[in-house]
C-alpha cells in the first residue's frame, strides 16, 4: 500500500485534488479577509457560498449559459453580504447573531427554491467547466497538472490573491480600508467614509463568496444539492485565521484543508483498512491542530465585529 502512495502517479492525483478542494475555500476566504479589514465580521459566509452556489445552478440550468449561471451566483452572494451589511452597518446589530441567522436562513430559502426549481425531477445536470492546460507550465512535474492544468475561475483565483495582498500593502485605498478596521474613528478623522468602506467591502466579500459557492456547481460538480457547502463557509473562517489575516496566509491555509480533505478521499479510494469516519475527521482535525500554533498569535483588525456609529465616544 505505501508503494502505491508513494507513485507519482498517486501524488500527482492527489495534488491536483487538493488544489480543487481548496479553491472554493480560497474565493470565500479572500472575501472575508476583505470583510474582516474593514471591521466587519461576517460568519455568514456559508450562507453567502449556498447562495452562490443556488443561484449559479439555477441560472445556468434556466439559461443554458455557464457564464449567466457565475454572474448569477455573484449576485446571489452579495445579496446575502449586503443584508448582512444592513444589519451589521447600518442597524448595527450583533454581527455573529447576524451570520448565524442568515446561515439558517439561506439553507431554508435555498431548499424551497431548489423544490419549486425542480419540479419534482430528482437530479438536474448541468455542464462544467472544462479545463484549461497552460502552455509549458502544466507540464511541470507533479506540480504542473495540479496548479497550471485548472478552470479559468481558478486562475484568476490566481490573479485576485496576488493584486489583494498589493491592495493593502502599497495602495492608499488599501490603507484606507485596512485603517477602518483598525480605528475607524481616526480613519474618519482623516477623511475616510467609514460606511461606505465597509458597505465597497461587504459587497465583494459577497461577490467573491458567491464565486466560492458557484465554483463547487459549475467547475466540480455540476450540480446542487441541500446544503452542499456542508461547512465549507466556516473553514472559509477558519483560513483567515490561520493565514493571521493575509492573503497568501490564507490561500496555505486553505491548501493545507484541501489537501487535509483529499488525503482522506484518497486513502478511503485504496482501502486504507481504518474506519470511514475517523477518515472524515481527518481534514477538521488537521486544521484544529494547525490553529493551535496560532495561539497567543492574535493579528485580527483592532475594531473587528465592533459596530462604528458615527459621532459615537
Amino acid at each position: 500500500m505505501l508503494d502505491t502512495i508513494l507513485t507519482v502517479s498517486f501524488l500527482a492525483a492527489f495534488l491536483s485534488a487538493a488544489v480543487r478542494l481548496a479553491v472554493p475555500l480560497i474565493y470565500a476566504g479572500l472575501g472575508e479577509i476583505i470583510a474582516e479589514k474593514s471591521g466587519v465580521l461576517n460568519i455568514g459566509m456559508e450562507g453567502v457560498m449556498l447562495s452562490g452556489a443556488f443561484f449559479s445552478f439555477a441560472g445556468a440550468w434556466l439559461s443554458g449559459s455557464l457564464l449567466v449561471g457565475l454572474l448569477c451566483g455573484m449576485l446571489g452572494g452579495m445579496a446575502v453580504s449586503m443584508l448582512h451589511g444592513l444589519l451589521s452597518i447600518r442597524l448595527a446589530k450583533d454581527q455573529s447573531v447576524s451570520g448565524l441567522a442568515l446561515n439558517m436562513l439561506m439553507l431554508g430559502v435555498t431548499s424551497f427554491l431548489f423544490k419549486l426549481l425542480s419540479s419534482g425531477q430528482s437530479y438536474q445536470q448541468i455542464e462544467t467547466m472544462s479545463t484549461v492546460p497552460l502552455p509549458l507550465l502544466s507540464q511541470i512535474p507533479l506540480i504542473g497538472d495540479a496548479f497550471f492544468n485548472r478552470d479559468l475561475l481558478t486562475y484568476l483565483l490566481y490573479i485576485l490573491v496576488i493584486l489583494t495582498y498589493f491592495f493593502y500593502r502599497y495602495t492608499n485605498a488599501g490603507l484606507s480600508l485596512a485603517a477602518v478596521g483598525e480605528h475607524p474613528r481616526a480613519a474618519e478623522s482623516a477623511g475616510v467614509n467609514v460606511h461606505r468602506c465597509q458597505w465597497i467591502s461587504m459587497a465583494v466579500n459577497g461577490l467573491l463568496g458567491g464565486v466560492g459557492g458557484a465554483y463547487l456547481v459549475l467547475v466540480q460538480l455540476g450540480v446542487f444539492t441541500e446544503n452542499m457547502i456542508s461547512g465549507r463557509g466556516y473553514i472559509a473562517l477558519a483560513t483567515v485565521i490561520l493565514g493571521r489575516y493575509t492573503p497568501f496566509g490564507m490561500f496555505g491555509a486553505a491548501l493545507l484543508f484541501g489537501t487535509a480533505n483529499a488525503l482522506q478521499i484518497r486513502l478511503q479510494t485504496i482501502g486504507v483498512s481504518v474506519s470511514p469516519f475517523l477518515l472524515a475527521m481527518l481534514p477538521y482535525l488537521i486544521t484544529l491542530l494547525a490553529m493551535l500554533g496560532t495561539v497567543g498569535k492574535d493579528n485580527r483588525p483592532e475594531s473587528l465585529s465592533k459596530a462604528y456609529i458615527k459621532g459615537s465616544r
